[in-house]
């Protein structure tokens, strides 16, 4: 399994949980899994690495030690050490700038793995990559390595967790990847005059997997599609959507290390004292009035994607509602300052911290009675899971994996509250709805109760990859 970033060793987004849980519940499975990934600065302690090789790209030439660590059962991670490649400050970009050699690096990346298996000369049951970072696995496997003994033939499945990221580089940039210029073709990896890692990962693997079976469906159209949809339309074959897990060992109110009173399904109590230890750390008033009043907690990157455009446009309607506030992100700094505003202009009752604190986060989860995820396009999202895990009940619009995992209040087993147009009214509604329905706490109390009844855990998705893996999907 090839990926850019793993959780607990580099982490920018959900694609670090997702390539940490899903190793992780595939050795539970019995499968032996090697996770391989770059050695970013600060991601392991300097050591003596298993292997060595060199890799030639084009005209560039690199040394390359792979370090190996066990993480469990079944499980091991292989860290490409090329520190002139993944030694900086950031994983992809620095001062929001992308990094000029990003197709380098990641093409270096794809190759190494490949690299590391044939050193290893045990030929492996199945390549998963992820993401368009790793785009070029499948595409270097068949055009460099399609007779090797070891990784030749080899089934590769390739899971795209967000379309909208698709690797685009210049058409020049074929002549870095040791490639020849047959690759610059509409069937290859040519994209509208460039070239597209993603679409690289797409068209030579032979299996395709995205984040929920909604958002499978949705990037088959133009407006999800991102210009992709005609590449997607070519493959919906093979396309196959599984909604990521969580992992409920970390996420668990029942023994949350940062929750001071643990609660559970049956019995609700600590979810009280959750509420007014994430009020009192956030600076907003405990007192009773405080406490009865519904608190909506939002965990984001504040972008368009998620829906701050019309969090932006509803600010004033939203502000009118009696409710409190608790908003932990970072991300566009106008949707920045907008929260830095509200919070000014409220201080009694919105807190908003920009950049992102774990504890925090796990507070927010635990205390917040409700949690807003309007997003403008969602491939799977996990705060919603969370919330569902945690008794507080998602507020969420209807697109992609929000679709899959919440189900309407008026819905039987209903766990949440949905709304489909992307508009003002429809969210402000959509959080209307959700207060109403707070102030009848029987039934609030069944919506979060059928929240936490579900299973978000990985080893539910888990045994659908292995079915992908064995070409039963």
């Amino acid at each position: 399994m090839v990926t850019s970033e793993a959780h607990p060793f580099a982490k920018t987004g959900g694609l670090a949980e997702v390539a940490a849980a899903l190793p992780a519940a595939l050795g539970r499975l019995g499968h032996a899994v090697t996770l391989v990934l770059p050695r970013y600065r600060g991601s392991v302690p300097d050591a003596a690495p298993a292997r060595e090789t060199t890799i030639q790209l084009g005209r560039h030439r690199f040394d390359v030690r792979f370090i190996e660590q066990s993480m469990g059962d079944n499980l091991r991670a292989v860290l490409v050490d090329v520190p002139v490649l993944f030694d900086r400050p950031g994983l992809y970009a620095q001062d929001g700038h992308d990094y000029p050699d990003n197709a380098l690096r990641f093409a270096t990346l794809a190759r190494a793995a490949l690299e590391h298996a044939r050193l290893e000369g045990e030929r492996y049951d199945v390549i998963h990559a992820h993401d368009w970072q790793t785009g070029l696995v499948p595409v270097f496997q068949k055009m460099l390595l399609s007779t090797d003994p070891v990784v030749g033939g080899v089934p590769t499945v390739f899971t795209i967790h967000n379309l909208a990221f698709q690797g685009v580089f210049g058409a020049d940039t074929v002549n870095q990847l040791g490639l020849g210029w047959e690759i610059f073709n509409p069937e290859a990896l040519e994209f509208w005059g460039n070239i597209s890692f993603l679409k690289g990962g797409v068209n030579f693997s032979e299996h395709i997997t995205t984040v929920s079976p909604t958002y499978a469906r949705e990037i088959l159209t133009p407006e999800y599609g991102f210009g992709f949809e005609g590449v997607m339309r070519k493959r919906a074959a093979d396309l196959v959507g599984i909604v990521n897990g969580i992992d409920t060992a970390r996420w668990n109110p029942a023994a949350d290390q940062f929750v001071a009173t643990p609660f559970s399904t049956d019995d609700l109590s600590g979810k009280h004292a959750a509420k007014r230890a994430l009020l009192e750390e956030v600076g907003l008033p405990a007192d009773d009035g405080m406490m009865r009043r519904p608190l909506i907690g939002l965990i984001s990157r504040l972008t368009d994607q998620k829906g701050f455009d019309l969090i932006g446009t509803s600010a004033g309607d939203l502000m009118d509602l009696d409710a409190s506030w608790v908003m932990l992100g970072s991300g566009e700094r106008h949707y920045e300052d907008l929260w830095r505003a509200m919070a000014s202009r409220h201080p009694d009752r919105v807190s908003a911290t920009i950049g992102f604190d774990e504890r925090l986060a796990h507070m927010i989860e635990a205390g917040a009675d409700m949690f807003l995820m309007p997003s403008r396009f969602e491939p799977c999202g996990l705060n919603q899971l969370y919330s569902l895990r945690y008794g507080t009940v998602p507020i969420v619009r209807a697109t992609g994996g929000l679709h899959d995992t919440v189900i309407d209040a008026a819905e039987p087993d209903g766990n949440g509250i949905k709304f489909a147009d992307y508009s003002r009214d429809a969210l402000v509604s959509a959080v209307r709805r959700a207060l109403e329905l707070y102030t009848d706490r029987p039934r609030w109390a069944g919506l979060q109760r059928s929240g936490m009844a579900t299973d978000p855990s990985w080893d539910v998705s888990a045994r659908e990859y292995v079915k992908v893996y064995r070409g039963q999907r």
